[in-house]
Protein backbone atom coordinates (compact mmCIF):
# COMPACT_ATOMS: atom_id res chain seq x y z
CA UNK A 1 0.00 0.00 0.00
CA UNK A 2 1.59 3.18 -1.03
CA UNK A 3 0.64 6.26 -2.67
CA UNK A 4 3.24 6.92 -5.78
CA UNK A 5 3.13 10.40 -5.90
CA UNK A 6 5.31 10.28 -1.95
CA UNK A 7 7.37 7.30 -3.14
CA UNK A 8 9.59 7.86 -5.83
CA UNK A 9 11.92 4.49 -6.41
CA UNK A 10 15.61 5.27 -7.39
CA UNK A 11 16.06 6.71 -10.70
CA UNK A 12 12.50 7.72 -11.30
CA UNK A 13 13.57 11.70 -10.77
CA UNK A 14 16.39 11.35 -12.42
CA UNK A 15 17.23 14.65 -14.62
CA UNK A 16 19.98 15.37 -16.74
CA UNK A 17 23.37 15.22 -14.49
CA UNK A 18 21.22 14.32 -10.84
CA UNK A 19 20.16 10.61 -10.46
CA UNK A 20 17.89 11.91 -8.42
CA UNK A 21 16.06 15.41 -8.13
CA UNK A 22 13.19 16.64 -6.72
CA UNK A 23 12.72 19.94 -6.28
CA UNK A 24 9.04 22.01 -5.04
CA UNK A 25 7.52 21.91 -8.32
CA UNK A 26 8.02 18.03 -9.00
CA UNK A 27 7.09 17.37 -4.93
CA UNK A 28 4.03 20.14 -5.20
CA UNK A 29 5.52 21.77 -2.47
CA UNK A 30 7.15 25.32 -1.98
CA UNK A 31 10.90 24.93 0.16
CA UNK A 32 12.35 21.07 0.13
CA UNK A 33 15.13 19.75 -2.34
CA UNK A 34 17.34 16.98 -2.86
CA UNK A 35 19.78 16.51 -5.98
CA UNK A 36 22.05 13.69 -6.49
CA UNK A 37 24.87 14.63 -8.29
CA UNK A 38 26.69 11.72 -9.73
CA UNK A 39 30.42 12.57 -11.29
CA UNK A 40 33.40 10.38 -13.23
CA UNK A 41 36.93 10.83 -12.13
CA UNK A 42 38.23 14.49 -13.49
CA UNK A 43 34.51 15.50 -13.83
CA UNK A 44 32.48 18.58 -13.15
CA UNK A 45 29.25 20.51 -12.64
CA UNK A 46 28.68 23.78 -12.97
CA UNK A 47 25.15 25.45 -11.58
CA UNK A 48 23.07 27.92 -10.42
CA UNK A 49 21.51 27.86 -7.05
CA UNK A 50 19.03 29.81 -7.92
CA UNK A 51 16.54 31.33 -4.83
CA UNK A 52 17.78 28.25 -2.79
CA UNK A 53 20.79 27.85 -0.31
CA UNK A 54 22.15 24.34 -0.86
CA UNK A 55 24.50 22.22 1.47
CA UNK A 56 27.05 19.85 -0.79
CA UNK A 57 27.27 16.89 1.45
CA UNK A 58 29.48 14.04 -0.05
CA UNK A 59 28.12 10.41 -0.08
CA UNK A 60 31.11 8.95 -1.49
CA UNK A 61 34.54 10.39 -2.60
CA UNK A 62 35.60 13.69 -2.45
CA UNK A 63 35.28 16.91 -4.05
CA UNK A 64 36.20 20.92 -4.58
CA UNK A 65 33.63 22.99 -4.37
CA UNK A 66 33.90 26.75 -5.50
CA UNK A 67 31.51 30.06 -5.34
CA UNK A 68 31.60 33.42 -4.72
CA UNK A 69 35.41 33.34 -4.99
CA UNK A 70 35.93 30.69 -2.42
CA UNK A 71 37.15 27.37 -2.62
CA UNK A 72 36.61 24.56 -0.57
CA UNK A 73 38.43 21.21 -0.19
CA UNK A 74 36.06 18.30 0.61
CA UNK A 75 37.83 15.41 2.00
CA UNK A 76 34.26 13.21 1.44
CA UNK A 77 34.12 9.38 2.39
CA UNK A 78 34.34 5.96 1.16
CA UNK A 79 30.23 5.82 1.94
CA UNK A 80 27.44 6.90 4.32
CA UNK A 81 28.04 3.78 6.68
CA UNK A 82 31.93 4.58 7.44
CA UNK A 83 32.46 8.10 8.39
CA UNK A 84 30.92 11.20 9.09
CA UNK A 85 32.08 13.34 6.28
CA UNK A 86 32.64 17.84 5.64
CA UNK A 87 30.49 19.87 3.58
CA UNK A 88 30.10 23.25 1.74
CA UNK A 89 27.38 25.87 2.25
CA UNK A 90 26.65 27.76 -0.83
CA UNK A 91 23.96 30.72 -0.24
CA UNK A 92 21.07 31.62 -3.14
CA UNK A 93 21.93 33.85 -6.25
CA UNK A 94 25.25 32.26 -6.83
CA UNK A 95 27.31 30.38 -9.19
CA UNK A 96 28.92 26.96 -7.99
CA UNK A 97 31.34 24.52 -9.75
CA UNK A 98 31.49 20.46 -7.89
CA UNK A 99 34.38 18.91 -9.63
CA UNK A 100 35.74 15.46 -8.41
CA UNK A 101 39.58 14.42 -9.16
CA UNK A 102 38.72 10.65 -8.49
CA UNK A 103 35.30 10.82 -8.84
CA UNK A 104 32.27 10.23 -6.42
CA UNK A 105 28.48 10.67 -5.59
CA UNK A 106 27.48 14.02 -3.90
CA UNK A 107 24.16 14.64 -2.51
CA UNK A 108 22.50 18.54 -2.81
CA UNK A 109 20.19 19.39 0.02
CA UNK A 110 18.08 22.71 -0.84
CA UNK A 111 15.23 25.20 0.21
CA UNK A 112 14.07 28.45 -0.99
CA UNK A 113 15.25 31.15 1.13
CA UNK A 114 14.92 34.76 1.49
CA UNK A 115 18.09 35.76 2.91
CA UNK A 116 21.81 35.22 1.12
CA UNK A 117 24.26 33.98 4.12
CA UNK A 118 28.31 33.40 3.34
CA UNK A 119 29.57 30.60 1.62
CA UNK A 120 31.30 28.01 3.96
CA UNK A 121 33.46 24.59 4.92
CA UNK A 122 31.92 23.17 7.66
CA UNK A 123 34.71 20.37 9.23
CA UNK A 124 33.56 16.13 9.60
CA UNK A 125 35.35 17.18 13.00
CA UNK A 126 32.22 19.53 13.87
CA UNK A 127 29.27 17.58 13.43
CA UNK A 128 27.59 16.34 16.57
CA UNK A 129 26.89 12.62 16.10
CA UNK A 130 23.41 11.88 18.85
CA UNK A 131 22.34 8.09 19.76
CA UNK A 132 18.71 8.27 19.85
CA UNK A 133 16.21 6.15 21.32
CA UNK A 134 16.90 3.06 22.66
CA UNK A 135 17.07 -0.98 23.00
CA UNK A 136 15.42 -1.90 19.18
CA UNK A 137 14.70 1.83 18.58
CA UNK A 138 18.13 2.99 19.00
CA UNK A 139 19.53 5.01 16.03
CA UNK A 140 22.46 7.18 15.29
CA UNK A 141 22.27 10.85 13.96
CA UNK A 142 24.64 12.99 12.40
CA UNK A 143 23.97 16.88 12.93
CA UNK A 144 25.81 18.08 10.31
CA UNK A 145 22.95 21.16 8.86
CA UNK A 146 20.51 20.57 11.97
CA UNK A 147 18.96 24.13 13.26
CA UNK A 148 21.04 24.01 16.88
CA UNK A 149 24.33 23.24 14.89
CA UNK A 150 24.74 25.37 11.22
CA UNK A 151 23.31 28.26 10.57
CA UNK A 152 21.56 28.13 7.39
CA UNK A 153 17.95 30.42 6.62
CA UNK A 154 15.81 27.69 5.97
CA UNK A 155 17.51 25.09 5.20
CA UNK A 156 17.48 22.01 7.98
CA UNK A 157 19.49 18.67 6.91
CA UNK A 158 20.52 15.57 8.97
CA UNK A 159 21.75 11.83 8.26
CA UNK A 160 20.33 8.91 9.97
CA UNK A 161 22.11 5.63 10.53
CA UNK A 162 19.61 2.59 11.89
CA UNK A 163 21.35 -0.97 12.40
CA UNK A 164 20.14 -4.07 10.53
CA UNK A 165 16.71 -4.88 12.84
CA UNK A 166 16.14 -1.35 13.90
CA UNK A 167 12.99 0.76 14.21
CA UNK A 168 13.87 4.62 13.79
CA UNK A 169 11.66 7.53 13.13
CA UNK A 170 9.54 6.34 16.39
CA UNK A 171 7.56 7.14 17.68
CA UNK A 172 5.91 8.63 14.89
CA UNK A 173 6.10 11.96 14.57
CA UNK A 174 4.59 15.32 12.43
CA UNK A 175 5.67 18.75 11.89
CA UNK A 176 2.90 20.10 9.38
CA UNK A 177 1.24 22.67 12.15
CA UNK A 178 2.52 26.01 12.42
CA UNK A 179 1.95 26.41 16.41
CA UNK A 180 3.29 26.29 19.50
CA UNK A 181 5.83 23.44 20.30
CA UNK A 182 5.27 22.41 16.42
CA UNK A 183 7.18 23.99 13.03
CA UNK A 184 5.44 23.25 9.76
CA UNK A 185 8.23 21.54 7.45
CA UNK A 186 8.49 19.76 4.29
CA UNK A 187 10.45 17.06 4.56
CA UNK A 188 12.30 14.55 1.92
CA UNK A 189 14.04 10.94 3.29
CA UNK A 190 16.42 9.72 0.57
CA UNK A 191 17.73 6.18 1.54
CA UNK A 192 20.92 3.70 0.95
CA UNK A 193 20.30 0.59 2.83
CA UNK A 194 23.82 -1.93 2.90
CA UNK A 195 24.77 -4.65 1.07
CA UNK A 196 25.25 -7.70 2.82
CA UNK A 197 26.63 -11.00 1.41
CA UNK A 198 25.84 -9.80 -2.34
CA UNK A 199 22.49 -9.18 -1.57
CA UNK A 200 20.79 -5.74 -2.19
CA UNK A 201 19.57 -4.29 1.40
CA UNK A 202 15.62 -3.38 1.75
CA UNK A 203 13.83 -1.50 4.44
CA UNK A 204 10.78 -0.34 4.70
CA UNK A 205 8.84 3.27 5.55
CA UNK A 206 5.59 4.37 6.82
CA UNK A 207 3.83 7.36 6.68
CA UNK A 208 0.03 8.02 7.66
CA UNK A 209 -2.35 10.50 7.80
CA UNK A 210 -2.66 13.32 10.75
CA UNK A 211 -6.12 14.44 10.43
CA UNK A 212 -9.11 13.90 8.13
CA UNK A 213 -7.67 16.71 5.98
CA UNK A 214 -4.69 15.29 5.28
CA UNK A 215 -4.02 12.32 2.62
CA UNK A 216 -0.67 11.33 2.72
CA UNK A 217 -0.60 7.52 3.18
CA UNK A 218 2.83 5.30 2.57
CA UNK A 219 3.61 1.67 3.03
CA UNK A 220 6.82 1.60 0.97
CA UNK A 221 9.54 -1.04 0.28
CA UNK A 222 12.60 1.17 -0.25
CA UNK A 223 15.95 0.43 -1.62
CA UNK A 224 19.15 2.34 -2.04
CA UNK A 225 18.13 5.59 -3.49
CA UNK A 226 14.23 5.53 -2.72
CA UNK A 227 12.96 8.97 -2.19
CA UNK A 228 9.99 9.33 0.05
CA UNK A 229 7.76 12.86 0.09
CA UNK A 230 6.33 13.82 3.17
CA UNK A 231 4.29 17.19 2.69
CA UNK A 232 2.22 16.17 5.94
CA UNK A 233 1.11 13.24 8.50
CA UNK A 234 2.79 11.31 10.87
CA UNK A 235 6.29 9.23 9.62
CA UNK A 236 7.22 6.62 11.23
CA UNK A 237 8.69 4.37 11.62
CA UNK A 238 11.78 3.83 9.26
CA UNK A 239 12.23 -0.37 9.38
CA UNK A 240 16.16 -1.58 9.01
CA UNK A 241 15.37 -5.55 8.32
CA UNK A 242 17.53 -7.59 9.70
CA UNK A 243 21.15 -8.24 8.47
CA UNK A 244 21.01 -4.65 6.40
CA UNK A 245 21.88 -1.49 8.02
CA UNK A 246 20.09 1.62 6.78
CA UNK A 247 21.02 5.17 6.04
CA UNK A 248 18.53 7.98 5.23
CA UNK A 249 19.34 11.90 4.75
CA UNK A 250 16.51 13.92 5.63
CA UNK A 251 16.04 17.58 4.07
CA UNK A 252 13.34 19.81 6.05
CA UNK A 253 12.24 23.23 5.04
CA UNK A 254 8.75 25.27 5.61
CA UNK A 255 7.28 28.52 6.21
CA UNK A 256 7.63 28.88 9.81
CA UNK A 257 9.37 32.03 10.63
CA UNK A 258 11.81 30.59 12.91
CA UNK A 259 13.95 27.58 11.38
CA UNK A 260 13.34 25.21 14.20
CA UNK A 261 12.80 20.99 14.34
CA UNK A 262 9.44 21.05 16.45
CA UNK A 263 7.77 17.71 16.60
CA UNK A 264 4.72 16.35 17.94
CA UNK A 265 4.52 12.92 19.04
CA UNK A 266 1.76 10.45 17.60
CA UNK A 267 -0.68 10.01 21.44
CA UNK A 268 -1.03 6.78 20.81
CA UNK A 269 2.24 5.61 20.27
CA UNK A 270 4.42 8.16 22.52
CA UNK A 271 4.47 6.35 25.72
CA UNK A 272 7.40 4.17 23.85
CA UNK A 273 9.56 6.82 25.03
CA UNK A 274 8.99 6.35 28.54
CA UNK A 275 10.41 2.67 27.88
CA UNK A 276 13.93 3.88 26.83
CA UNK A 277 15.21 4.99 30.39
CA UNK A 278 15.04 0.97 31.50
CA UNK A 279 16.68 -0.29 27.99
CA UNK A 280 20.23 0.12 26.81
CA UNK A 281 20.80 2.08 23.75
CA UNK A 282 22.12 -0.38 20.95
CA UNK A 283 26.20 -1.51 21.60
CA UNK A 284 26.52 -1.17 17.77
CA UNK A 285 25.93 2.33 18.27
CA UNK A 286 27.56 4.82 17.04
CA UNK A 287 28.84 2.96 13.57
CA UNK A 288 31.08 5.69 13.70
CA UNK A 289 32.43 8.69 15.36
CA UNK A 290 33.17 12.37 14.00
CA UNK A 291 37.23 12.86 13.50
CA UNK A 292 38.97 14.71 15.98
CA UNK A 293 39.59 17.83 14.78
CA UNK A 294 42.65 19.02 12.60
CA UNK A 295 44.46 22.23 11.62
CA UNK A 296 44.19 23.27 7.74
CA UNK A 297 47.61 22.04 7.25
CA UNK A 298 46.84 18.44 8.29
CA UNK A 299 43.89 18.68 6.52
Amino acid sequence: MTDKRFHRPAGTTARGEYTTCVDPESAGWGYSSLRVLELGAGAQHEMSTEDSEWIVLPLSGACTVACDGEVFELAGRTSVFDGVTDFAYVPRDAQVRISSAAGGRFALTGARCENRLPARYGPASGVPVELRGAGQASRQVNNFGAAHVFEADRLIAVEVLTPSGNWSSFPPHKHDVQRDGESQLEEIYYFEIADARGTSGVGYQRVYPSGPDRTTDVLAEVRSGDVVLIPDGWHGPSMAVPGYDMYYLNVMAGPSPDRAWLICDDPAHAWVRDTWAEQPVDPRLPLYTAPEETTVEER
